[in-house]
């Protein structure tokens, strides 16, 4: 079912189309080490044979799931024969992510010295998987999934081979193949093995769609369990959280669970979305996470998506703030660059006898029995970092009353002759 010649290819059209760079390097006569990175079943494979074929380039093709160094060096050997006889060697490496550094390591010589042209292909980001030394040799392309449209003249190509080369004489009914495209969720070989799966269900020469509609279900879409479809997936939905889209939220929560996702894997993110974007100007949303947490574990599936899709539909809605966030990191930052500064004896525990005689605990003030429970002028950082303000609410949801609060708080220490630190720093932010 491969075609033949570029002009047959379908599909990518961003990479190999007319007055693309590789087209136009390749109509040329021209080409370069490079590396094809998308999911699976739009072509990698297919497209590294036919660029290898217009260039009159030997192909040499491994797997980097089963292949090794021996099997890198026996390539190797081939391509040097074949340079003595002046013809070109393509080496395609299929996965090739699962390549190690040092098998990678191994065919670099022999690319940079022109012995051979390497294509690879991925299902993983190149940016993660593969060596610098690798990356810099060869031009990566992205490959995308197919459109319906794409898949559907797939099918069309097919099916004509079939009845012109192997004489197939079953009628398919009007919508077979548009359904055939539908289902294949842009995966070119998903789509040709559905066809070749329908075929042999034909019934008297006749492929009925209704029959076709049984035979082949929509399986889930396109998933990678902790590959690059995984991390884009789950960065769309908390994104769409951030953007207060309850609807682009629940759309990519349906699409991560449709693909297999772990329930619990996504609430845990849940609940941390509820306090990385949410914080303070809603405090129930942390609540309303753990207990969607709660219940797929009580309830498992599928109750308990209906849990998780309230709790990604309410953080959408939800007043944002990241202030909480930002403090949390600003603090971190801030223990890191300074020196571990004591705490002040005002502060400090004092059980026995000899720590009240060292002054722990002396002259504090105790907040309760304070006017408002406030002791105002009070000052709770060691004195050199004296009124540091690491936590700014936001003007939304609840976080605007807290910062009123906490301005009139400061008001109040401002306004106090009973100040722990006096003319100390005020209102600093972390030190640089």
């Amino acid at each position: 079912m491969r075609p033949r010649t570029l002009d047959q290819y379908i599909g990518q059209s961003q990479v190999i189309g007319p007055g693309t760079a590789l087209r136009r390097a390749l109509d040329a006569g021209q080409l370069h080490s490079l590396i094809f990175w998308g999911p699976p079943g739009v072509g990698k494979t297919t497209l590294a044979q036919l660029i290898a074929g217009s260039v009159d380039a030997a192909f040499i093709t491994l797997s980097a799931v089963m292949a090794g160094v021996r099997e890198i060096r026996e390539a190797v050997e081939r391509a040097k024969q074949n340079r003595v006889m002046g013809r070109k060697t393509v080496l395609f490496i299929d996965e090739v992510h699962r390549f190690n550094k040092s098998q990678q390591d191994a065919f670099l010589p022999h690319v940079e010295d022109g012995t051979l042209l390497f294509i690879g292909a991925t299902t993983e980001n190149p940016s993660f998987e593969l060596n610098n030394a690798l990356l810099s040799r060869a031009r990566v392309y992205v490959l995308r999934s197919l459109s319906e449209a794409e898949l559907l003249q797939v099918l069309q190509q097919a099916l004509q081979v079939l009845q012109t080369e192997d004489g197939l004489t079953v009628q398919l009914e009007t919508g077979v193949l548009e359904y055939l495209a539908e289902m294949a969720d842009g995966d070119a070989r998903r789509a040709l093995n559905n066809l070749e799966f329908a075929l042999q269900m034909a019934v008297n020469g006749v492929l009925n769609k209704a029959a076709v509609q049984q035979l082949v279900v929509r399986q889930g879409r396109r998933f990678d369990k902790g590959g690059e479809a995984f991390y884009d997936q789950i960065s769309a939905m908390h994104k769409s959280v951030r953007g207060s889209d309850p609807d682009a939220a629940l759309y990519w929560l349906v699409r991560m669970l449709d693909g297999g996702c772990d329930p619990l894997y996504l609430a845990r993110r849940i609940v941390r979305m509820a306090s990385e974007d949410i914080g303070n100007a809603d405090p129930r949303a942390v609540s309303l996470c753990m207990t969607a947490w709660d219940v797929q574990e009580r309830l498992g599936s599928p109750e308990g998506e209906l849990a998780l899709a309230q709790a990604v539909v309410y953080l959408a809605s939800a007043p944002k703030s990241n202030a909480v966030y930002k403090a949390y990191n600003e603090a971190r930052a801030l223990v890191a660059s300074q020196p571990g500064y004591d705490v002040p004896l005002h502060l400090r525990n004092a059980p026995t006898r000899l720590m009240k005689e060292l002054d722990y605990g002396a002259e504090y003030r105790y907040a309760h029995d304070e006017p408002g429970a406030f002791a105002a002028g009070e000052n709770y950082f060691p004195p050199e970092l004296a009124d540091l303000r690491l936590y700014h609410p936001s003007g939304r949801g609840l976080e605007e009353k807290i910062a009123r609060k906490l301005d009139h708080l400061r008001e109040l220490n401002q306004q106090s002759d009973r100040q722990r630190y006096p003319g100390g720093p005020q209102e600093q932010d972390i030190p640089s």
